[in-house]
C-alpha cells in the first residue's frame, strides 16, 4: 500500500448558519455542501456560498451531470438542483448508517459508516447490485478516472483511501493531519479532493496524487 501525508491545498469557512458538513458533491462549477437543514452551492474559486436549497441534507450527497441525489433517512431522493425539488426517491440500502453518496458508472455508490462497506445501487429501483467490504468506518465516497476513494474517520483519525473495487484491498492512503476529520468526499475530476470537515463546518480542498 503506498502511504503519505495529505497536502492540503485549501481551507473554505466555517461559514454562516452552517454547524456541520456532510455530504459533497461537484458539479462541475460549484460544490454542493449538505449541511443539514440545507443544500448549500459554494464557488470554489472564489470561496463564496451562492444559494441553498431547503432539503434534508444529513448525509452523503451525488451529481448525475444533470440532477442532485441526496441520502435522507432510509431513502435516496433525486432532485432537481435549480428548485430543490424531489423528482424521485429510492430506499437507501438497508442496515441504516448511510453516509457517503457518489454517481459512476450509471450506479450510485452508499458508503455504510459502521458496517464498513460500500454498496454499488440501482438509481432506478434503490436494489443493491454489489457491496464492497472496507477496513474502517466509511464516511464520504467518491471515484474519478476508474479510481474508487473513500473518506474514513475512525477514533478521531481520518484518512483518504483508494480501495480495489473488486476485492476492497487498499491501495493508497492519505493521512489527514491529526484533529481534521473527513465526512464527506467528492472529486473535482482532476488534481483536487474537496473534503467535508464534520462538525468544524469546513470545507477542505486536497491534492489528488497521480
Amino acid at each position: 500500500m503506498n502511504r503519505s501525508t495529505t497536502d492540503i491545498l485549501h481551507e473554505y469557512g466555517p461559514f454562516p448558519g452552517v454547524d456541520a458538513v456532510h455530504g459533497v458533491s461537484y458539479d462541475g462549477r460549484r460544490v454542493w455542501l449538505a449541511t443539514g437543514d440545507t443544500l448549500t452551492a459554494l464557488d470554489p474559486a472564489s470561496g463564496e456560498t451562492l444559494r441553498s436549497l431547503d432539503v434534508a441534507a444529513h448525509a452523503g450527497t451525488a451529481f448525475d451531470g444533470e440532477h442532485l441525489f441526496q441520502i435522507t433517512e432510509d431513502r435516496i431522493q433525486k432532485l432537481d438542483p435549480q428548485t430543490g425539488r424531489v423528482l424521485a426517491s429510492i430506499p437507501a440500502p438497508p442496515g441504516g448508517g448511510n453516509s457517503g453518496l457518489a454517481w459512476a458508472e450509471g450506479s450510485l455508490w452508499v458508503g455504510q459508516y459502521r458496517d464498513r462497506r460500500i454498496q454499488q445501487v440501482d438509481p432506478q429501483t434503490g436494489a443493491v447490485l454489489r457491496t464492497i467490504e472496507a477496513t474502517r468506518f466509511v464516511t464520504g465516497v467518491t471515484w474519478v478516472d476508474g479510481e474508487l476513494w473513500h473518506g474514513t474517520w475512525e477514533e478521531d483519525a481520518s484518512d483518504l483511501r483508494r480501495i480495489d473495487p473488486r476485492t476492497g484491498e487498499v491501495l493508497a492512503c492519505l493521512e489527514m493531519p491529526a484533529g481534521m476529520g473527513v465526512s464527506g468526499l467528492e472529486s473535482d475530476g482532476g488534481d483536487r479532493f474537496f473534503c467535508g470537515g464534520g462538525n468544524s463546518g469546513t470545507l477542505r480542498a486536497v491534492r489528488r496524487p497521480r
